[in-house]
């Protein structure tokens, strides 16, 4: 595969040399004894995170919010919710954080609200008011919604208003494509996009560093409205045909982009998932309407484009290889990425890339491949840990709504309950939400109240962070390791800034590239085997190997002058 790169866009930004941190606050640390994760938790393990060696902190929402969808349901977003603490406790998070020269940015979710917002209480008291036209209203027709369409979150996108239907019996509906509590803005009302931009720079003047920006491809709506065909038995379509990556939507970016963010000397990240490559230049080129985008074409490979879970494909490292492949080649001809692993929507990577062949080595395995690739790389917390999947034994002990809505449609479309419990217990969001895993003592160290917000894993006896401090083999310290090395050592220039060069080996288990800037060029090899995978002497010589920078295990293996790596090892080496 050929790379191709555009020199011109190869710009020093402060944001490309940042290792970010994913906080889900409601699972970081709990620091007044009430079980839910808070500000002050976070506050608290500033040290943690500066030993780690991360730079930028990802913080999910902590607005007002009813927590129909864990505070992507906005009721208030100039308040701090109360479980999470006070304005005044984010502003000495923000505070300490500089002082560590860590700088902190906030989820921006701004395609809908909660349904208690005051906005959306105002439409629905009164239709004649100009909030009404602050989000999606439509006439139902023949007894009928407006359309066919099926929300992320199961059902139809639109929800009926109580008492105002018409003189034939049609009634009113508002739309929302995730939760029935998230109704969706509507963008094409230059009113709400102000109020919007206000909210905007109200938070950067208050001193963040910039926002990772929430389900931003579907603020634009077809606007005929359409229906879709039927693909399920709940006589509905999936939403997206009409209202993901809509064309047009560009003048809406491009808009909200002259009116905040390039006002700033600030960092963006878009959650674009199946925006189509061709369209990368416009989002995140030179002069994109953001610095870099999450891509999920690697990190949804366990699940077809429907967005269902019960329909969970396996992840081959062959597929895998091609999708990063292509997506650093797309990246690095049009602007800058943000490779990851996991994040709250996620299910662990260890369970995701190894099943139940997931072990130490596997987890460094995964730190090597991603956090070296050209882009911003950002951590959940969590991963640096190798924390994995839990095992639910009904669907009852699940908080979150998309996986309660899995469940049943997989029961609707004729599955068992044990197939269905199975699928939703390997794809949850509640994998990757369970309470971080401090130490081995009650709770994981995360609590001190018996009970947690979300039940936790079980297995903090034997992975937490306290004890993977005191071990030099840990995963964590592993991390630590990798960080250094792109933040400050001799490598860091190449490691940032690079071409990144894919490698193509006839072993479909081995994934390898390489950076190269004009000073050296770094080798990435990666096995993704539970056994030994010979490297051909033809592709890498022994005696090509200059240094070898990190290898998760003691040495490097030969056989009949071929390298050896063995199961699930690592090795980034100067050639």
């Amino acid at each position: 595969m050929k790379v191709e790169v555009d020199k011109k866009k190869v710009k020093r930004k402060w944001w490309k040399e940042e290792v970010a941190y994913q906080i889900y606050p409601k699972s970081f640390y709990d620091s007044n004894g009430d079980g839910i994760g808070d500000l002050n938790g976070i506050t608290e393990k500033l040290d943690y995170l500066n030993n780690l060696g991360v730079t930028l902190l990802w913080i999910c929402p902590i607005f007002k919010s009813p927590m129909d969808d864990n505070g992507y349901d906005i009721s208030d977003y100039y308040d701090i919710a109360p479980e999470f603490g006070t304005m005044e406790d984010l502003d000495n998070l923000i505070k300490k954080a500089k002082e560590k020269n860590i700088k902190i940015i906030l989820d921006l979710v701004i395609n809908h609200t909660s349904d208690e917002h005051e906005w959306f209480q105002k439409a629905l008291k009164d239709p004649n008011s100009k909030y009404r036209d602050y989000y999606i209203f439509k006439r139902g027709k023949n007894g009928l919604p407006p359309t066919n369409w099926r929300s992320h979150f199961g059902g139809s996108v639109w929800e009926m208003v109580p008492n105002e239907s018409d003189e034939k019996g049609n009634e009113m509906y508002y739309l929302h494509l995730f939760s029935k509590k998230q109704p969706d803005l509507n963008w094409e009302k230059p009113e709400i996009r102000k109020e919007i931009y206000k909210i905007v720079n109200y938070w950067l003047e208050k001193g963040i560093s910039g926002f990772r920006v929430d389900a931003i491809n579907s603020i634009k709506k077809d606007q005929r409205y359409l229906n879709l065909p039927v693909d399920g038995v709940d006589g509905l379509g999936f939403n997206i045909k009409y209202t993901l990556n809509q064309p047009g939507i560009e003048d809406f970016l491009e808009e909200l982009a002259d009116h905040t963010f390039r006002k700033y000397d600030c960092v963006t990240v878009a959650e674009t998932p199946l925006l189509e490559y061709e369209r990368f230049d416009r989002f995140i080129g030179e002069n994109g309407f953001f610095s870099m985008t999450f891509d999920f074409n690697y990190a949804d490979l366990d699940m077809l484009e429907d967005g269902v879970y019960y329909k969970r494909q396996e992840v081959n490292p062959k597929e895998l290889k091609e999708k990063i492949f292509e997506s650093q080649k797309v990246l690095q001809k049009y602007g800058w990425g943000a490779p990851f692993l996991e994040n709250h929507d996620q299910p662990r990577s260890l369970n995701k890339y190894f099943g139940d062949k997931s072990d130490g080595n596997a987890a460094k395995l995964l730190g090597n491949l991603f956090l070296f690739l050209r882009g911003t790389p950002f951590i959940y917390q969590g991963q640096e840990l190798g924390m994995d999947n839990f095992e639910r034994d009904d669907i009852k002990e699940f908080d979150d709504i998309a996986s309660k809505d899995q469940y049943n449609r997989a029961l609707e479309e004729g599955f068992s309950k044990e197939e269905a419990l199975y699928y939703v217990n390997r794809r949850s969001r509640d994998n990757s939400r369970t309470p971080f895993h401090w130490d081995d003592t009650l709770n994981g160290g995360f609590s001190k109240n018996k009970k947690t917000w979300l039940k936790m894993i079980g297995t903090h006896d034997k992975t937490n962070a306290q004890s993977q401090l005191k071990n030099d083999n840990s995963v964590l310290k592993h991390y630590v390791k990798i960080i250094e090395l792109r933040q400050k050592s001799k490598y860091s220039e190449c490691l940032i800034y690079g071409e990144f060069l894919p490698m193509e080996f006839e072993n479909d288990k081995i994934i390898g590239y390489s950076r190269k800037n004009d000073e050296y060029k770094l080798l990435c090899l990666n096995n993704f085997s539970d056994k030994d995978e010979e490297i051909c002497s033809n592709i890498l010589n022994k005696n090509e190997i200059k240094n070898i920078i990190l290898n998760n295990y003691n040495e490097l293996y030969e056989r009949n002058d071929k390298i050896i790596l063995k199961s699930h090892q690592s090795i980034l080496m100067e050639i």
